[in-house]
């Protein structure tokens, strides 16, 4: 069953615009159907913070058909906001509090902006121990993307994410390297994920965790892994909630930052995305900014109309799929009373029955 409309937050309009499926509250009210309350810790900043809504809630709503899903967006108070972010907060937003009082079947938490290489000096650092904590012991499962990940696997399981020299940036394939797990059973055994990223947590750092390698590339490295239960922490590196275009925008802001003096180099592409002759329009547009700016002229707009109708989107399927197998499994253990994590027979050690609840060899 689609998402269900359970405020005036103007993704639900935006989603439905676009077609996608949003249910009315009266009509949900109206069906025999379980609930399931998925959180959303959105800490991306202002810029992204609504686009990251719409990205978490359509995945969400197109990938199971078993439940209405109610999403609870909130955030943590120790990041910085300008006001009309604060303001759509405030208005369409939960507070971890509220949360944490009606309680939740799920937790997504998405990445976040840094501004150095440690993430416990961090403003965020102390409120998202607290919310994985409570999380753990409340929540059937979580789901961790990107700069959350790192921060997990840094504060829970000790394992620092190390800089990968320069960003990892584009769209990477990856293969499935342990299909017994249901969340990965199913799906294509190759498939792309894009990435976006300074840093990382290696393969090795995430045996020594004593996590549960699902899918990685040669490339990219570790996209997706779970905890020793198989379920209660799901972890991401890549991005697989991202639009079509995506990286096309964070491609024109790091060209708007060189215009800008913000950044030396001129940015490269994002590797597997750009068509080759979207390449040469870039190229082409490349040398212009570089002209005016030397003459002391205005620098021309990205020519996004000639690059938008060429990108092709090769990871959204696999990772509805993804979630849609996270969501039956999360609605299979749940407990129907939200503030408990499990249905009473469930093993919180090995909520899947899989018996991987004891570290790997």
């Amino acid at each position: 069953m689609p998402i269900v409309a359970h405020n005036q937050l103007p993704t639900f309009s935006h989603l439905r615009a676009a077609g996608h499926q949003i249910l009315d509250p009266v009509r949900a009210a109206q069906q025999d159907i379980r609930e399931l309350h998925i959180g959303l810790l959105n800490m991306m900043p202002d810029a992204a913070l609504e686009a990251t809504e719409r990205q978490f809630f359509r995945l969400i709503g197109h990938s199971n058909q078993i439940a209405q899903f109610y999403v609870h967006p909130f955030t943590l108070d120790a990041l910085a906001r300008a006001e009309t972010a604060r303001a759509h907060i405030q208005r369409y937003y939960s507070t971890f509090e509220r949360i944490r009082s009606e309680g939740l079947d799920a937790l997504i938490i998405t990445g976040a902006n840094v501004t150095g290489p440690d993430l416990s000096t961090e403003p965020f650092w102390e409120p998202l121990i607290e919310v994985v904590d409570w999380a753990w012991n409340n929540v059937s499962s979580t789901l961790c993307s990107c700069l959350a990940t790192h921060a997990v696997l840094q504060f829970r399981y000790g394992q620092r994410r190390e800089p990968l020299g320069e960003k990892r940036w584009g769209v990477f394939p990856h293969r499935v390297v342990n299909r017994a797990h249901p969340l990965v059973g199913n799906v294509n055994t190759l498939f792309d994920v894009p990435h976006s990223r300074f840093n990382e947590i290696s393969r090795a750092q995430f045996d020594a965790a004593g996590l549960r390698v699902l899918v990685e590339g040669e490339r990219a490295g570790v996209h997706l892994a779970v905890s020793a239960d198989g379920i209660r922490q799901v972890l991401f590196q890549g991005h697989p909630e991202y639009d079509t275009i995506s990286l096309l925008k964070e491609y024109k802001r790091e060209v708007n930052r060189f215009a800008a003096g913000a950044r030396r180099d001129y940015p490269p592409f994002p590797e597997g995305y750009f068509t080759v002759q979207s390449q040469a329009i870039l190229d082409e547009h490349a040398q212009r900014v570089r002209a005016a700016l030397a003459a002391g002229r205005e620098p021309p707009r990205l020519p996004e109309d000639h690059i938008v109708f060429r990108l092709d989107n090769t990871w959204h399927d696999t990772a509805e799929g993804v979630i849609g197998n996270w969501m039956g499994l999360v609605y299979q253990i749940t407990h129907s009373d939200r503030c408990l994590p499990f249905m009473d027979h469930v093993n919180p050690a090995d909520p899947l029955g899989l018996g991987w609840n004891r570290a790997p060899a």
